[in-house]
């Protein structure tokens, strides 16, 4: 929990904002539904209160074939339809790209690839990006070659991300997660220091 984290000093690179889960309604084990991908994700924001254009990155399921990733990309473009956006503001990732699909591991590494963005402050390249299927002119999003600064919108603003697992037989998971960014302590909370006492060992 947050605030076992807090107590325990750990490290805490994000915090979870919203949950969306769903399951196709139709397709197949290899054929992705666009409509339960959709509801995953407008379940996600939804929980969050989020619009999609508050996200500088979705790292995607990305299954790397033409009709999975066609579908993927549609489902986006869908959801994005409903908030204003300008062309190429938000990164597409994929941590397939470079360590395989790793099946039920496959969510885990996009998010601790997420994280570890939000950690470094870089929006990551995707290697051997294939545009097959994937129209990114006059969209919302980009793909980066490079990797690149994520600089925060406005100072003080924490960077948001979205991370979707599109699993066999279509089970539909988006996560939202924000940098977490921790309250700055003012000199007057900060406890006066004591003197050491005579007294003490």
């Amino acid at each position: 929990r947050f605030s076992d984290a807090l107590r325990d000093g750990d490290q805490i690179y994000a915090t979870i904002k919203g949950i969306g889960l769903s399951n196709d309604l139709e397709g197949n084990l290899l054929a992705p539904s666009s409509e339960g991908q959709v509801r995953a994700m407008r379940m996600a924001y939804q929980n969050a209160g989020w619009n999609p254009s508050d996200v500088d990155l979705v790292e995607c399921h990305a299954t790397g074939t033409p009709v999975g990733d066609a579908v993927e990309f549609n489902s986006l473009r869908e959801l994005w339809s409903e908030s204003e956006w300008q062309p190429g503001q938000c990164a597409l990732g994929a941590a397939k790209s470079n360590v395989g699909h790793l099946l039920t591991g496959a969510g885990a590494a996009g998010l601790i690839r997420t994280l570890l963005a939000m950690k470094h402050e870089t929006l990551p390249p995707v290697a051997n990006f294939n545009k097959a299927g994937v129209d990114l002119e006059g969209s919302p999003f980009t793909v980066l070659q490079k990797a690149k600064e994520w600089k925060r919108r406005t100072a003080g603003q924490p960077r948001r991300a979205a991370v979707s697992a599109f699993g066999f037989g279509g089970i539909n998971a988006h996560v939202l997660v924000e940098e977490w960014l921790p309250a700055k302590k003012s000199a007057k909370s900060r406890p006066a220091r004591s003197t050491p006492s005579s007294r003490s060992p």
